[in-house]
């Protein structure tokens, strides 16, 4: 499934029409961020359940106000719209493993 970029236009409806999201919150000058997008897109064809999204939080600065980000990457995790739960992690065992907490294995 392909990763969809969110902005403050569209954060919300997007949201809210999917039953299983989770956001990859980053920033452009954030080096670990650019290192995990590769898996990102790659954990998204396989979680073909879960919506994925990304949200550069420096072009959508009220987007990023939804979450409390203390380091980056960050990923938010929701269900119909509403927040669940949000992680920070760099490691893709951690990422499938509190993703999995949430919203079960992929098919």
């Amino acid at each position: 499934m392909a990763v969809e970029e969110l902005t403050d236009d569209t954060f919300q409806a997007k949201l809210k029409a999917a039953d299983l999201a989770v956001v990859d919150f980053y920033a452009g000058w954030c080096g670990p961020c650019m290192m995990f997008k590769p898996k990102f897109k790659r954990l998204a064809d396989e979680y073909t359940h879960v919506a994925f999204f990304i949200c550069d939080g420096e072009k959508a600065p009220e987007s990023r106000k939804t979450v409390n980000i203390e380091n980056l990457p960050y990923f938010g995790l929701y269900r119909n719209g509403e927040f669940v739960s949000g992680f920070t992690t760099t490691k893709e065992a951690g990422f499938r493993e509190l993703l999995e907490e949430q919203f079960g294995k992929p098919a």
